[in-house]
């Protein structure tokens, strides 16, 4: 249920709507530089299996 904002409510769900965007943004980021870490530690175990 929503409360009654009043004459702020443009306001406050903006701010949420930032909020929301920006820690989507934040998880996106964060899964894509997983991905790339993975990616170049698997590659760099490869290699040392190749060498050693």
């Amino acid at each position: 249920m929503m409360p009654d904002l009043g004459k702020y409510a443009t306001e406050v769900l903006s701010a949420y709507g930032a909020s929301l965007a920006l820690l989507a943004v934040l998880i996106w980021l964060t899964l894509r530089r997983g991905k790339a870490a993975r990616a170049a530690l698997q590659d760099v175990e490869q290699e040392s299996g190749k060498n050693g």
